[in-house]
């Protein structure tokens, strides 16, 4: 029996549909590549943009390049439990694994060279969620939103415009503030002598369902001493490696979790402001590193420690950085695990880069 009109146009119309949805999800993913709007920022031109003048060193992290792995445990005291019931809060321990690392695109870099200094972590609950946290040491971050990043980035390589930095300060003022830090804070010679902060804002949500804008912090156990740029010069090109292996065994090293939490009006969205100093503080635990392992073959070599992993209890704020972050992690990690091949397992001499 021949198909009635009515039933002919009925589909044609649903193939119509079918190709509208389609054409939109095309363009939809189309934008979100970037590729309708090439000046947009996506995650690969922030990406690339990290990239030093002879191109990324394949196998690694495209930045943060340069680390080292280690175990050991978040020793929780309960305390935070009243702003979040994320369940590594509560009181107990919780095993770790995590990375003290260098903000710098070159594996090779030498270690007095850097200014930015990091801990990642991953910290996991019995019931299996994660906890993951990149954290750096300065108390600020350089500028105000990715795309400013970017443009720092961008205007930092730049070698064809002698003014492209001072162009760039004088459009993003808070700049100066890093610039000011940066050139003015005393160093340390060692990882376990940092402070390690969020800078980005979260959400804790407690068991009654109460909302509350964080930021947090890792202050270390081990008084912090200042060292010229020239005394650590002098202790070679790795020697924050050397030194964080020799105080682990000799004995654990400790860094307490400092929850700040926000007063209303606290500016949550923009990491370039800091949060004043009187903000209620909750010492939540004791971070605890037990062991150093080498980043080859390490247990932190394959981890990716996005921001945006967070357990039940936590969640991302108003900070467009976290979200960010996620979408170029994704990008590196990508890169990197495509590249395995070219990526030293076993360096030569025992070289833990």
């Amino acid at each position: 029996m021949a198909d009635s009109p009515s039933s002919n146009g009925s589909t044609v119309r649903s193939l119509v549909l079918i190709a509208v949805v389609v054409i939109v999800l095309i363009a939809a993913f189309a934008f979100t590549a970037g590729w309708l709007s090439p000046a947009r920022l996506t995650p690969a031109r922030l990406v690339n943009a990290l990239a030093p003048p002879n191109g990324p060193a394949l196998g690694f992290r495209r930045n943060h390049a340069k680390g080292i792995c280690f175990t050991g445990s978040f020793e929780s005291n309960g305390a935070a439990a009243d702003l979040s019931k994320a369940p590594m809060l509560a009181q107990g321990s919780y095993p770790v694994t995590g990375r003290f690392n260098l903000g710098t695109p070159d594996p090779k870099a030498p270690d007095a060279t850097v200014r930015v200094r990091g801990l990642s972590l991953r910290i996991v609950a019995p019931d299996g969620s994660e906890w993951r946290t990149a954290m750096i040491n300065p108390p600020f971050f350089p500028v105000a939103t990715p795309q400013a990043f970017y443009g720092l980035l961008k205007a930092s390589g730049d070698k064809t415009d002698p003014d492209a930095m001072k162009n760039f300060i004088a459009a993003h003022p808070e700049f100066g503030h890093f610039a000011q830090w940066a050139g003015s804070a005393p160093w340390t010679g060692s990882f376990a002598q940092e402070r390690y902060n969020s800078l980005n804002s979260f959400i804790f949500t407690n068991a009654a369902g109460q909302d509350q804008a964080v930021r947090w912090s890792f202050v270390p156990a081990a008084q912090p001493e200042a060292v010229s740029v020239d005394q650590l010069k002098a202790r070679g090109d790795d020697f924050l490696d050397a030194d964080i292996t020799q105080r682990v065994h000799s004995a654990p090293q400790r860094w307490t979790l400092v929850v700040t939490v926000a007063n209303p009006g606290d500016p949550t969205a923009d990491p370039s402001q800091a949060w004043p100093d009187d903000r209620r503080k909750v010492q939540a635990g004791t971070l605890v590193v037990n062991t150093i392992e080498s980043e080859p073959d390490g247990p932190c070599r394959d981890l990716n420690f996005d921001p945006t992993v967070l357990p039940s209890g936590m969640r991302v704020s108003d900070d467009p950085f976290p979200a960010a972050r996620s979408a170029a992690y994704a990008v590196s990690f990508n890169r990197r695990t495509a590249e395995e091949k070219d990526y030293p397992r076993h360096p030569a001499g025992g070289d833990t880069q």
